[in-house]
């Protein structure tokens, strides 16, 4: 848990997603960071007492320290007057009662709970929400209630925020959006190391914070006057950037990680392609026949490169990693098939799966699959 609690300072979120084809976002960049660990320990920190994490929108859904908790309470305010962007509800005032009513007396509670099963319209291919749903995800972005889990089918267990957050941090004094803003920059400083404007009030979503998005530039001065951001230039960027004062120097880099497309070093993808020329897009929402890579495409870093991207999926009824395409990136050193194939190997392990496959798809697949072939 300590480890777990030191990547977390260092990550300071962890982005949240349904997609499942090979490991649930929030898990992975932990396996990124940590190699093979127990997943249990992000099940226990979200969980159980004491709480370390809970979900907020702090970056897009994601889970978030839970001391940022009385730092996001302006963001709750915001959403309470005007609703989520996503629920498109008008104030229902006499279902907004009776849910939080209800949640108070049975507990934590998915929605499918609350509304027993009312009919649902499939009028999109995205969400299809009953209006307690709506409702529900109102309440939980204003504050009212929070997440005290998900259930197997990965819903949301809401519950009230007092049987959730811990009271140090429930009733913490409410910094100043001052003070909001400084903090939330300060994290984004000590996760980016090195970062321009656009980066740090990216990674909490400042640029759609209406009230913290016009104290960013003063709070970003304040953080430079009291030393803890240094202006820099970074050769190649043409915008001015701040290095954190604790952000390590290294003459090396020994690093060796499958990035999944949620992971924070490359999930803003201007930045991705400034820091390692690596041109990235998702995919999994593109037709299959307009796919270039492929559906669940992983960035593979070794040292201070992206080197080469595979396409990823778990089969877990047959036990198998599948390969579904591997591609190398222009100038990747010789060791890359080798590399990446000890790394397919960890995570594979990781997810409890017996083998690995490769599809011959992509320039890098032919010398990755003889590569496990040995190590098989």
């Amino acid at each position: 848990m300590r480890t777990f609690q030191r990547t977390l300072r260092r990550t300071a979120v962890l982005q949240i997603d349904s997609v499942n084809v090979l490991a649930r976002a929030h898990y992975m960049p932990l396996f990124s960071r940590m190699g093979p660990y127990d997943p249990d320990l992000l099940h226990r920190a979200a969980t159980r007492r004491p709480r370390h994490i809970v979900e907020y929108w702090a970056h897009v859904a994601a889970y978030m320290p839970v001391e940022l908790w009385p730092h996001m309470r302006h963001r709750m305010r915001g959403y309470e007057a005007r609703g989520h962007e996503w629920t498109a509800i008008q104030h229902r005032p006499e279902l907004v009662e009776s849910l939080v009513a209800e949640v108070r007396e049975r507990g934590a509670s998915t929605s499918r709970d609350l509304d027993d099963g009312l009919p649902r319209q499939k009028v999109h291919w995205g969400w299809n929400w009953s209006e307690t749903k709506k409702v529900l995800e109102y309440l939980f972005a204003s504050g009212r209630l929070a997440v005290a889990g998900r259930n197997q089918q990965f819903e949301r267990l809401y519950d009230l925020p007092e049987r959730v957050i811990p009271a140090e941090h429930l009733h913490a004094p409410e910094p100043t959006l001052e003070e909001a803003a400084a903090e939330l920059l300060r994290r984004a400083a000590v996760a980016h190391g090195v970062g321009t404007e656009h980066d740090l009030r990216d990674y909490f979503r400042l640029q759609h914070d209406r009230a913290l998005l016009p104290l960013v530039k003063p709070a970003l001065g304040a953080l430079v006057e009291a030393g803890e951001l240094l202006p820099v230039h970074v050769e190649g960027w043409d915008k001015p950037a701040y290095l954190h004062r604790d952000a390590a120097l290294p003459r090396k880099v020994p690093a060796r990680a499958l990035l999944s497309p949620f992971d924070p070093l490359v999930w803003e993808r201007d930045r991705t392609e400034r820091l390692f020329d690596f041109h990235y897009r998702i995919e999994i929402y593109v037709p299959e026949h307009k796919r270039v890579h492929g559906y669940y495409v992983l960035p593979f870093l070794l040292g201070d490169r992206l080197v080469a991207r595979v396409d990823l999926k778990a089969d877990r009824k047959a036990g198998v990693l599948q390969v579904k395409g591997a591609f190398a990136e222009p100038g990747a050193p010789e060791e890359t098939a080798h590399e990446l194939a000890q790394e397919l190997v960890d995570l594979a392990g990781w997810l409890g799966l017996g083998a690995i496959r490769v599809e011959p798809r992509g320039d890098l697949a032919g010398a990755l699959d003889v590569v496990i072939a040995t190590l098989g």
